[in-house]
């Protein structure tokens, strides 16, 4: 389907671009978004009519975009959630949770601005992109943590899953350590037997 651009689409073109794309992402979204037109004559006259109105709408709500990023770019916005030993989340956090954590803290973000190509599911500190505009793109970063106490931890850039691991290794070290006491015990006990066996005849 060949379609009238409202505003720019990255990777599809500029406002006023007329590019052929899938029925099926048009009609389920640049449609009903209002991002587009379908590219007919009636359209086409209708868009150049409106289109100092769009232009002007565009550099406002870009200029509004711009004023809430240089707020928001860079922040941390922290998630607890529960996860295993090995720092995989039971669940995960996903572009609604992010958009609703952004929101708590006092700033207005839709679910469908946030850019994230899957859920987050690890602890850790996550940078996550957001379109506030399609000219304006901010990047956030999301904490994830089992506490307020390890989000901090996270924060000073300590990897919250290390001792953990450490003592993992331990584990597996001790009884490699056992296993070399009870050879060298019998070792002992051989050489005590055949010490026995020599002074028996005597």
């Amino acid at each position: 389907m060949q379609v009238i651009l409202l505003e720019r689409i990255a990777k599809l073109g500029q406002m006023g671009d007329v590019v052929t794309v899938k029925d099926g992402f048009a009609r389920n979204f640049l449609l009903p978004q209002g991002k587009a037109l379908r590219a007919t004559k009636e359209n086409e006259t209708h868009f150049e009519t409106q289109r100092a109105q769009l232009e002007a709408r565009n550099l406002e709500l870009k200029s509004e975009a711009e004023a809430v990023g240089e707020k928001l770019a860079g922040q941390t916005f922290i998630a607890i959630r529960q996860a295993g030993d090995t720092g995989q989340l039971y669940g995960s956090v996903s572009s609604r949770d992010i958009a609703e954590l952004a929101t708590e803290g006092g700033y207005s973000v839709d679910r469908r601005q946030i850019v994230l190509t899957q859920p987050i599911k690890a602890l850790g500190v996550h940078p996550v992109t957001i379109a506030l505009h399609p000219e304006v793109e901010i990047s956030i970063n999301v904490n994830v943590a089992r506490s307020d106490d390890e989000a901090e931890r996270q924060a000073r850039g300590e990897d919250v899953t290390v001792i953990r691991d450490e003592k993992l290794d331990l584990e597996t070290f001790d009884p490699e350590a056992d296993g070399q006491d009870f050879a060298e015990a019998s070792a002992d006990e051989q050489t005590g037997e055949v010490t026995g066996e020599e002074e028996n005849p005597a």
